[in-house]
């Protein structure tokens, strides 16, 4: 960027620029795509994206990883002589060809209300062990891993998931991030899984209520390591140090089915992104990274698991945030009422889309969902899906929650084809990402605000201290995040005012820096560099284990003292890294 550009100017220009022809053209390309990760079809993608980068003159690379994946193939429920079609999803375990039989038990639970409760486990509510030793559970919803763990711990042989539409979800139900290790392949599900249609579990509720005494599940199912690919595009920016910060901008281009909600569209976005900033190149500050995930479906996020391992260092010192983009541009989104991000990102994030759109944005936490897998690593992240239909028109039309295709309910199944797609909520979305990561690329300052952070963990610590009572000290921690708020507001007031004694790039650096420490603590309670697993994490979730104290002094209590002590050292590790944070913002080179 030259002395004469303003982050204003810039900004203009790169909206200027947008336009979906480049991105629509891959749409209709991936509508004749099956993108199962490491089949034809999906390196066929691979290979049309990298023909439209080195059409545009980007520089760009593939990375060729083989991936641990499952390959769902055909599944069955059977009863009375009836059967029905099913899906398993990923990692489920195949059955032998006559299948698992045994008596069918029907445990239901309240209909999910919003996206935050798709992964819920909702059986949690009724305390104990469900009775399903020896059977075939059959239950609603979508086969999530804390609920199917929660099954195969009470000994059931077999999972039947009545989804809640006319149609059946693909979907995964292992716990594991990426590919397994050592340390947590036995979590990986031991029974059969399979999902069926609302219609065809009405059918077989109203049987084992009459008293049907046996089930008979089938399922296939190809497990093993697959060779990808896995396409990055980089935009050097022209400003000081460009070549080594960079923003990192993602999204998965394996489907289930055709997948053009999900997310084929995302796919297009990306590639129009790395279009509209290359030709801007030489007026950014910082560079952009852009890559294209294989593995997302079949593997729990496998391909941006595979790079957050294998270029760890690179985004640990390098890298300023991460955006992940997942079914933008979807038929009848215009709402932006339920969007992701990171707490420090939240003026980012609400200004670009009002200035983008005119409209407001509501926030929701982060999930543990999506391709967020860098946060071990402490990348401020933002977005996942975006525009969403709005609420009142998904009530009217009986639209139940679902995962992505701007709440579109073809989302994961055989109808996520062409017509899902919007080319004008594609561009309104595009104008989005084009405006908030060019305020990341060309802001003086990056536009990462940690007191919002600290307000979040803060706000999760009193709910701890009131659960805990007297069964937990934890004002070590309570004493550091005050420290560290104090310490921020220093630093954002030095920040801020005219009489700033700090140079730009020092103040980014501790920015940078703060993400490394708060965001682990945020958003991760395993070790740094590792992943979690794909299962609900509170705010600290390393104090999780606090709203348990209770349940184990009524229940267990010879457990409470051992329970403590895990608490006592969490907490100690939590209250350093506070105090690490306070100490960086504190110090001036």
């Amino acid at each position: 960027m030259t002395n004469s550009d303003s982050v204003v100017d810039v900004e203009r220009s790169l909206l200027a620029g947008v336009s979906t022809d480049v991105g629509w053209r891959l749409i209709e390309r991936f509508s004749t795509l099956v993108r199962e990760s490491g089949m034809a079809d999906e390196h066929a993608g691979a290979d049309y994206i990298v023909d439209e980068l080195s059409r545009m003159g980007i520089d760009h690379e593939v990375h060729e990883p083989e991936l641990f994946l499952s390959l769902p193939r055909a599944a069955s429920v059977s009863w009375n002589g009836r059967e029905c079609r099913a899906k398993p999803p990923a990692f489920a375990v195949p059955t032998p060809s006559e299948g698992v039989v045994a008596p069918g038990v029907y445990l239901p639970v309240p209909p999910m209300r919003d996206l935050g409760e798709i992964f819920d486990d909702k059986h949690a509510a009724g305390g104990g062990e469900p009775p399903v030793r020896g059977k075939i559970v059959v239950t609603n919803g979508y086969a999530m891993p804390s609920v199917v763990q929660r099954f195969e711990r009470a000994g059931a042989v077999a999972q039947v998931y009545i989804n809640p539409g006319a149609n059946i979800h693909w979907g995964i139900c292992t716990p594991i991030w990426g590919t397994p290790t050592s340390d947590n392949i036995e979590q990986k599900p031991r029974t059969p899984v399979v999902a069926v249609s609302q219609p065809d579990g009405d059918s077989l509720i109203d049987a084992l209520e009459r008293g049907a005494a046996e089930l008979t599940v089938r399922a296939a199912l190809d497990e093993g390591w697959f060779p990808c690919k896995l396409p990055v595009a980089t935009i050097k920016g022209a400003g000081a140090g460009a070549s080594d910060d960079f923003l990192l901008v993602h999204g998965h281009y394996d489907s289930w089915g055709i997948g053009i909600g999900d997310n084929a569209v995302g796919d297009a976005t990306l590639l129009e992104l790395a279009r509209i900033f290359h030709e801007h190149r030489d007026r950014l500050q910082r560079s952009l990274m852009i890559a294209w995930w294989p593995g997302h479906s079949t593997g729990r996020y496998a391909g941006s698991t595979w790079f957050a391992d294998n270029f760890a260092m690179q985004l640990r010192k390098h890298c300023i945030a991460a955006v992940n983009i997942d079914s933008p541009g979807c038929r009848g989104a215009t709402a932006y009422e339920d969007v992701m991000w990171m707490a420090e990102a939240d003026t980012l994030c609400r200004q670009s889309i009002q200035d983008a759109t005119g409209q407001p944005a509501a926030r929701r936490r982060p999930i543990r969902a999506g391709d967020y897998s860098f946060n071990q690593i402490g990348l401020t992240s933002f977005f996942m899906l975006l525009s969403n239909i709005p609420q009142e028109e998904r009530e009217k039309h009986g639209l139940y929650p679902v995962g992505g295709c701007g709440g579109n309910i073809a989302w994961h199944t055989e109808d996520d084809v062409l017509d899902v797609a919007n080319r004008d909520e594609l561009e309104h979305d595009l104008r989005v990402y084009v405006t908030a990561i060019g305020r990341v690329l060309n802001s003086a300052i990056l536009p990462f605000d940690h007191r919002l952070a600290v307000q979040e963990m803060d706000d999760a610590l009193r709910e701890y201290e009131n659960e805990a009572g007297d069964l937990a000290d934890l004002s070590v921690v309570r004493q550091e995040l005050d420290g560290l708020r104090t310490s921020l507001a220093e630093f954002y007031e030095d920040v801020e005012s005219d009489t700033v004694t700090q140079t730009n790039d020092s103040i980014n650096r501790k920015i940078t820096e703060l993400s490394r420490i708060l965001v682990p603590l945020n958003y991760a309670r395993g070790r740094r560099f590792d992943h979690d697993p794909a299962l609900p994490l509170g705010t600290i979730p390393m104090l999780s284990d606090v709203a348990t104290l209770k349940s184990c002094r009524s229940h267990t209590p010879e457990q409470l003292p051992f329970l403590q002590a895990g608490i006592r050292r969490n907490a100690n590790r939590i209250a350093a890294a506070l105090y690490d944070a306070a100490m960086l913002v504190r110090h001036n080179p």
